[in-house]
C-alpha cells in the first residue's frame, strides 16, 4: 500500500476521527504467541490478506462511519498473492510483510524403524486426505466496548468490555498497543455468543481501545457478518499423506505420516495446531514404529488458528480412513480392526507418551458401539464407526495455571469468582455445581461471577480447560475455605496447575504431551436407498459428567458440527485468496431439520489425578464423525472418500500435488 488518504472521510458531518497506523502510539503487531499480526497496514507496508485494517473511522453512528469509510482512498502496488500452502512452501518471495521465510512451523517425531516396519508388513495402504478451511459460525459477531475511566489518583485509564476467549490477553495485548502499563486496561468479560476458538485472538478490541483512548469517548465496534468471516481465524486446512503397515491379523506395525497445512498470513495458533495434528496423528491406537512431520505454512490466504477439535478432527480423519481401508485389506469388519489396536494402560501411544488408566475409556466407547453395529451390519445397513481422542488442556509444555476464589459474605451469601469466559458450555454451572459440592451449600445462595479485576489470569479459555481447570481451582479454593472454617470476608484464593507436560521437541524417551484425553466412538448408519444420513450414535468418555445434561447437549452440537465438516461445509477462496463465502447460508452448515436422529450416551471412565477424574467434552465432540462418515459412504457405494466435505466438491480445497515425498 504505497498511499492511503483519508481527508474526505475526515470531512464527513459526524466524524471524530480517522485513524491510521500512524496513530498507534505503541506495539503495532499483536498476537497470542508471536506478536506478528499488525494492528493496521501502515502507507507503505504490505497487505497480506483481505482482513487486514487499514483505517478505523470513528463517528457518531455505524451508518455515518461506514458511509465515510468508503471515502478513503488508497493507491496499491500488486504484489504474488500466494494462495496454496504447497506453492508458497517453496517460494523464494515471502507471503507476508517484514516476516522471514513462509514457514511458520515444523513439528515432528519418530519411534521405531518405520521404514524397516512397512516393508515387513503383510498389508500396506497409501493414501493422501485433504481437509477444507471452515468458519466457526457463532452466532454473535465480535463486539467490543471500550470505555475511558479515571484511576483514583487522576491518571487516564481504559475499561474495555470484550467477548474474547481470553481476557487476560486481551488486556496485556492493549495495553501493549497503547504503551501503557497493564494495570491501566481493565478487561471486562461479556457473554460472547459463541466462539469455537475463533475468539481466541484480538479481532475489534485494539482498534476500539485506540479510539477511546484518543478522542477520549466510549467507543464501540461490532463486526458487520461478512467483516467477522473475513477477519478472524478459521480452521486448517490440512493435506495429509499416510503410508501404514498392519500385520496379518490387522494389528498395526508402522505409519509414516506426512501433513502440510495452510495457516494464512499470521501466527495465531497455527503452529500449535500442526503440533496437535502431528501429536495425535495416530488416533487412539498402539503403534510399534512411526514417523511425523507436520508444516504449517504462511499464505495470503484466510487466517487460520483455534477451532474446536484444534488439530485433531483433520489427523482422525485421515488415520480412521486408513483403518478401514487396512481392515478391507484384512478382511474383517472396521469395529474389529479397532478393538485389536485401541490403546490401553501401559501402551505407547503416539509421540511415546505412556498411558494412564484414563485410556480405559477408548475401549469402554468401542464396546459400546458394538451392538449396535453388529445388528446394522447382519440387517445390511451401510454403517461406519469412528474412534477419536482428543487432549484437554494445553500440554505440550505448557505451564498452565487456573485460580479460582471463594469469598462468604455477612448477608449469607457466597460468591464463587472465576474469570473463564462462558459461551454456552455451562462453565458458570460446573463453578457452582463443584462449591455445592465440597461446601454443602444451598445453591441458591451461591453467586458465581466472572472478575477480571484480579490477577486469576487463567489464560484462554479453550481446550475444554474451562471445566477441568475450572473445576480443580474451584475445588481447591473451598477446601481452603473449609480448613480454615470458612471465615467471613476471607478471599479463600484456589489454584489448579498442570505444568509437568512435555513437547514434541524434548528429549524425553516418554514423554507426557498431554495430561488428561477424552475419548468418543461414534457410529453413523445411512439409509440403504438413499446414502442420508439416518442415525448417529454418539459414545463418549467424559471421566465424569458433572452435569450430564450439559455433556449431552455439548455433544448433540459437535455431531451438527461434524457432520457439517464431514458433509458439506467449507471456506474457499479462489486464486488470489479471496473467500467466495461471504454470508452464513453459503457456509454448507446443515439446517437443523436436515439432521439425523442422534443418540448419546456417556461414558465415565475417570482420569487419575483430575478433578473429579474429570476428562472434559468439548473439544472431543466431532474428533470421530468424518471418519465415521466416510465409511458409511465406502459402506453404500464402495467408494473411498479421501476430501472433505464429502458432499460438496464446490466447498474442497485444491492445492498443487503433493504427496508428502
Amino acid at each position: 500500500m504505497v498511499r492511503i488518504d483519508t481527508a474526505a472521510a475526515e470531512a464527513v458531518d459526524g466524524v471524530h476521527r480517522v485513524l491510521t497506523a500512524a496513530d498507534i502510539p505503541g506495539a503495532r503487531r499483536v498476537g497470542i504467541i508471536h506478536t506478528d499480526w499488525p494492528v493496521m497496514i501502515p502507507e507503505g507496508g504490505r497487505t497480506s490478506y483481505l482482513g487486514d485494517v487499514l483505517a478505523v473511522v470513528v463517528a457518531d453512528d455505524r451508518e455515518t462511519a461506514r458511509r465515510a469509510a468508503a471515502l478513503v482512498e488508497l493507491e496499491y502496488v500488486p504484489l504474488t498473492v500466494y494462495s496454496d500452502p504447497v506453492v508458497a512452501v517453496v517460494a523464494d518471495e515471502d507471503a507476508v510483510w517484514e516476516l522471514d521465510g513462509n514457514v511458520l512451523s515444523v513439528s515432528t517425531y519418530a519411534r521405531g524403524d518405520t521404514e524397516g516396519a512397512l516393508a515387513a508388513s503383510t498389508h500396506v495402504v497409501e493414501e493422501v486426505f485433504q481437509t477444507q478451511r471452515i468458519e466457526h459460525a457463532f452466532v454473535e459477531p465480535e463486539s467490543t466496548l471500550a470505555v475511558p475511566v479515571v484511576a483514583d489518583d487522576g491518571s487516564p485509564g481504559l475499561h474495555v468490555y470484550s467477548g474474547g476467549q481470553g481476557v487476560w490477553d486481551d488486556r496485556n495485548q492493549i495495553a501493549a498497543v497503547l504503551d501503557v502499563d497493564a494495570s491501566r486496561v481493565t478487561v471486562e468479560l461479556v457473554s460472547n455468543g459463541g466462539a469455537f476458538g475463533g475468539k481466541e485472538d484480538m479481532s475489534n478490541q485494539a482498534h476500539a481501545a485506540l479510539a477511546a483512548w484518543v478522542t477520549g469517548r466510549p467507543v464501540k465496534c461490532t463486526l458487520s457478518r461478512e467483516e467477522s468471516l473475513l477477519m478472524h481465524p478459521k480452521r486448517h486446512p490440512i493435506r495429509m499423506a499416510y503410508r501404514a503397515g498392519c500385520d496379518d491379523e490387522g494389528r498395526l506395525t508402522g505409519l509414516r505420516i506426512r501433513m502440510i497445512g495452510d495457516s494464512g498470513p499470521y501466527a495465531s495458533v497455527g503452529m500449535k495446531v500442526l503440533e496437535r495434528a502431528a501429536g495425535h496423528a495416530s488416533g487412539p491406537y498402539v503403534v510399534p514404529s512411526i514417523d511425523v512431520k507436520a508444516t504449517a505454512v504462511r499464505t495470503n490466504s484466510p487466517i487460520c488458528g483455534a477451532f474446536r477439535g484444534f488439530g485433531a478432527n483433520q489427523a482422525q480423519f485421515a488415520m480412521e480412513g486408513v483403518m478401514d481401508r487396512l481392515a478391507e485389506r484384512v478382511g474383517i469388519s472396521g469395529w474389529e480392526i479397532r478393538s485389536r489396536n485401541v490403546v490401553s494402560p501401559g501402551a505407547v501411544w503416539g509421540p511415546g507418551q505412556v498411558m494412564d488408566d484414563g485410556c480405559l475409556g477408548a475401549r469402554a466407547c468401542l464396546d459400546e458401539v458394538k451392538e449396535v453395529y453388529e445388528e446394522a451390519m447382519a440387517a445390511g445397513l451401510p454403517i461406519g464407526v469412528g474412534l477419536g481422542l482428543k487432549n484437554s488442556g494445553l500440554g505440550n509444555g505448557f505451564k498452565e495455571v487456573a485460580r479460582a476464589v471463594v469469598h462468604f459474605r455477612a448477608d449469607g451469601r457466597v460468591e464463587v469468582r472465576h474469570c473463564w469466559t462462558e459461551m454456552g458450555q455451562g462453565v458458570h454451572t460446573v463453578a457452582l455445581q463443584v462449591a455445592v459440592e465440597e461446601l454443602g451449600v444451598d445453591p441458591d445462595l451461591v453467586d458465581v461471577i466472572v472478575d477480571t479485576t484480579r490477577e486469576l489470569g487463567a489464560g484462554q479459555t479453550t481446550g475444554s480447560r474451562g471445566t477441568l481447570m475450572g473445576a480443580g481451582s474451584v475445588a481447591d479454593a473451598c477446601r481452603n475455605a473449609v480448613a480454615d472454617g470458612c471465615r467471613l470476608g476471607i478471599d479463600y484464593e484456589g489454584e489448579y496447575r498442570v505444568d509437568w507436560t512435555n513437547s514434541l521437541s524434548d528429549e524425553v524417551e516418554h514423554p507426557i504431551i498431554h495430561s488428561t484425553f477424552g475419548y468418543a466412538a461414534q457410529l453413523v448408519v445411512l439409509e440403504p436407498d438413499t446414502g442420508d444420513v439416518n442415525r448417529v450414535v454418539a459414545v463418549h468418555d467424559v471421566g465424569r459428567a458433572v452435569n450430564p445434561m450439559l455433556c449431552e447437549g455439548q455433544i448433540e452440537g459437535s455431531v451438527h458440527m461434524g457432520l457439517g465438516y464431514a458433509l458439506t461445509e467449507g471456506f474457499p477462496a479462489d486464486e488470489n485468496a479471496r473467500p467466495r463465502n461471504d454470508t452464513l447460508r453459503k457456509l454448507g452448515i446443515i439446517r437443523p431439520k436436515d439432521m439425523p436422529d442422534v443418540e448419546v450416551r456417556l461414558v465415565e471412565s475417570p482420569q487419575p489425578g483430575s478433578p473429579y477424574g474429570i476428562k472434559g467434552v468439548g473439544e472431543i465432540g466431532l474428533v470421530p464423525t468424518a471418519g465415521a462418515v466416510a465409511a458409511a459412504l465406502h459402506a453404500y457405494d464402495g467408494q473411498w472418500r479421501h476430501s472433505l466435505p464429502m458432499a460438496a466438491p464446490d466447498q474442497q480445497e485444491h492445492w498443487a500435488d503433493w504427496d508428502g515425498r
